[in-house]
């Protein structure tokens, strides 16, 4: 098996643990709005000639507040991430991938992460503002991704139309205000993304 499918395995395991790891007896548990998937998807060691997303797995789907803190808190933090690694938080049916219909002609807000401790914050920040239904602009949310590099960790919020610059501006802004950052983050197509590797953000905040 390879390693990308042991790590996947082990996560989707340690899911389905973490969601059942609670007392007998419980109180009614908080309803969401609407499912969440977390992915998993474990780059380090790509097999040659492989396409990107053959190591994206699904980890768990969950739609209550308490499922969402038994799996952050045993295993979604950025943090206990390897390089090269990424968790994802989707919209239940929406694949973290371009070619997913709710993301084709969508795109993405990016931040750049310095510090671990800097991504777990505005990871869970984020993550609490998704379930929590905080964006005025809730049906524009595809996800959000956390990804661990050696150079630099990023955080990026997938949205589903690119080309309304009014919607995006204003989850550009309501981000930023909830990630509390002053540095600047900028959106690209990912129609831009597709065509080249070094690209400009097309709004900025």
């Amino acid at each position: 098996m390879a390693t990308s499918d042991i790590a996947a395995t082990e996560v989707s395991a340690a899911a389905v643990a973490a969601s059942t790891d609670a007392p007998a007896e419980k109180p009614q548990p908080h309803q969401l709005e609407r499912k969440w998937t977390f992915w998993f998807d474990n780059q380090s060691k790509p097999k040659q000639g492989a396409a990107w997303g053959t190591s994206l797995r699904k980890a768990y789907t969950f739609d209550t507040v308490e499922e969402f803190w038994c799996l952050y808190d045993q295993i979604f933090r950025p943090s206990k991430l390897t390089a090269n690694a990424d968790f994802h938080l989707f919209r239940a049916g929406v694949e973290p991938k371009w070619e997913d219909p709710e993301c084709a002609n969508g795109g993405k807000w990016s931040v750049v992460c310095g510090k671990k401790p800097l991504l777990d914050t505005m990871w869970l920040e984020t993550l609490m503002a998704l379930i929590g239904e905080q964006f005025d602009e809730s049906e524009e949310i595809c996800g959000v991704v956390a990804s661990v590099r050696q150079r630099q960790d990023k955080l990026a919020l997938w949205t589903k139309t690119a080309a309304n610059e009014a919607v995006q501006m204003g989850i550009g802004r309501k981000w930023k205000e909830i990630i509390d950052t002053t540095d600047k983050i900028t959106y690209n197509f990912h129609d831009d993304s597709r065509r080249e590797r070094s690209i400009k953000g097309r709004y900025s905040v």
